[in-house]
């Protein structure tokens, strides 16, 4: 009875007119931003940070949460008229979505992508709704020692599961965990590597960092490339509504997308992405035909677009239960919690439980916005996908100026913004991880702060990480993972050496 009252306060708060509109709001702008290829969701998500500083935080949140859901929407519009994946969650729509739109099959190909995002969408919140509070209620037994360790494991995972290269991935993340350093000692109340400058006495905010690193360094990337406008493939669009046989080739792909993307997207550093190809690889080897795939087959576009919606339930469990993001986007969007005085975790649903359920709510209501708009704006996804980038590009560094700045009414943020952007710039060409650094950067101080809590109230004694139960686990798990990927890495030179 507790769970139907905590669902009801949820929706209680979700369905005022206010909150309404910021969800619509934030899943419009979250199908724009998919639409739109060389964007994503981190990208407009680090330009609208400024503007929630004058929304109420519960609208906040639902409208951050919303563009975070809305883009994986949008990204399967481009990947299945253009070829060009509007998000790399839906890189993988490409192979079967281009072929179905070349045969005449564009609106089926949207029609499914649509429906299967809002079945993967809509079961996720479900198990967000049922697992989130069980893991919040584990958590309250977390201290210091706990809380470091869990950041640890988190940081761990991060740095050891994301794609390319372990030691490009462990450096970005010490050069985030550095920057998270600047800025006044939160115990003795020391200047660190402020540079003697008042402006950084208060430590590098989040706002501009992120601007910097996925606004400006977008535009710089796209800059490399010719600006010419995107060659649309021109189709009747129409059939939107499945079939019958279309229905029965998707059900069961969509129905093991679910689990796949809900099951992945609770582990750090794996997500969507990961979610979407390996939905593919298990739906060419359940599928009678696997030669078909890549030919226009409706399963290699259900299946992928199912698992990448049903992954983000999953990433917002560890997110609102743990305060623990396991990629860039619910890195940004704890972010956005801090902003507004709260901290996801254990105490979120004790300190703010209307904020809690009202955005896993709002996350139902959004899935359902999101199906009513993208099958009637088809033809408008379509003509935005028109305008050119030397229109679009001028417009991104506006905001992305007019955002750093309204963050702190501080010009020295937009600084900070054009520096970080040619930082992001040389990791992208030297093939360090952004999620990494940009985690490392927010989870850092929480690490910091537990590990030296731990000490001091230990006096010193390394030990207290390893008497608690819980602490020790996670230490030893993170450990575990380490020593995994290592023989990984080392297993294809010792078989070479036995041979």
């Amino acid at each position: 009875m507790e769970l139907f009252h905590d669902i009801y306060m949820g929706f209680s708060t979700a369905i005022l007119p206010t909150n309404l509109l910021y969800c619509f709001t934030g899943v419009l702008s979250g199908t724009l931003v998919g639409v739109l290829p060389g964007l994503g969701s981190p990208t407009v998500l680090a330009l609208l940070l400024p503007i929630t500083f004058y929304i109420p935080q519960d609208g906040a949140l639902i409208m951050t949460a919303g563009i975070y859901y809305g883009a994986q929407y949008g990204g399967s519009t481009t990947s299945i008229l253009v070829n060009i994946p509007g998000e790399a969650t839906s890189v993988v729509t490409c192979l079967d979505g281009y072929q179905m739109a070349q045969k005449g099959r564009a609106g089926a190909a949207l029609g499914i992508s649509a429906f299967g995002s809002f079945i993967g969408g809509t079961i996720s919140v479900i198990g967000l709704m049922f697992i989130g509070p069980v893991v919040a209620s584990f958590a309250l037994r977390f201290g210091p020692p706990e809380f470091f360790a869990l950041a640890f494991l988190a940081t761990v995972m991060i740095i050891f599961l994301v794609k390319g290269s372990k030691l490009m991935s462990f450096i970005s993340a010490l050069l985030g965990f550095f920057i998270g350093t600047i800025g006044l000692d939160y115990v003795s109340g020391i200047p660190r590597f402020n540079l003697g400058t008042v402006s950084l006495m208060k430590g590098i905010e989040l706002v501009p960092v992120a601007i910097g690193l996925f606004g400006i360094t977008e535009v710089l990337v796209n800059l490399e490339h010719k600006l010419t406008e995107r060659n649309i493939f021109k189709t009747n669009i129409k059939g939107l509504l499945p079939t019958r046989k279309d229905w029965k080739e998707s059900i069961l792909p969509m129905g093991r997308g679910t689990v796949i993307g809900f099951l992945l997207g609770l582990l750090p550093g794996a997500g969507a992405v990961m979610a979407s190809f390996s939905s593919y690889i298990v739906e060419k080897r359940f599928a009678r035909h696997p030669e078909r795939f890549g030919t226009g087959t409706i399963a290699g576009v259900a299946g992928p677009e199912t698992a990448n919606n049903a992954a983000i339930g999953g990433a917002m469990v560890p997110l609102l239960s743990l305060g623990i993001p396991t990629n860039a986007v619910t890195a940004l969007l704890l972010g956005a919690m801090l902003i507004h005085g709260i901290h996801p975790g254990p105490f979120l649903i004790k300190d703010h439980p209307g904020t809690f359920w009202g955005v896993i709510a709002s996350m139902y209501i959004g899935n359902i916005f999101l199906l009513l708009l993208n099958l009637p704006l088809i033809g408008i996804w379509v003509k935005i996908l028109k305008v050119p980038y030397r229109i679009l590009l001028p417009l991104i560094v506006l905001f992305c100026i007019v955002g750093a700045y309204s963050a702190g009414n501080d010009p020295h943020d937009v600084l900070i913004m054009i520096v970080f952007g040619a930082i992001g710039y040389l990791m992208r060409k030297t093939g360090l991880e952004v999620v990494p650094f940009i985690f490392a950067m927010i989870i850092g101080p929480i690490m910091e702060n537990g590990f030296r809590q731990t000490l001091l109230s230990s006096r010193g004694s390394f030990a207290t990480f390893f008497i608690h139960h819980i602490s020790a686990a996670l230490i030893g798990v993170g450990f575990i993972v380490i020593l995994i990927s290592i023989f990984h890495r080392w297993r294809p030179k010792l078989n070479r050496y036995e041979d």
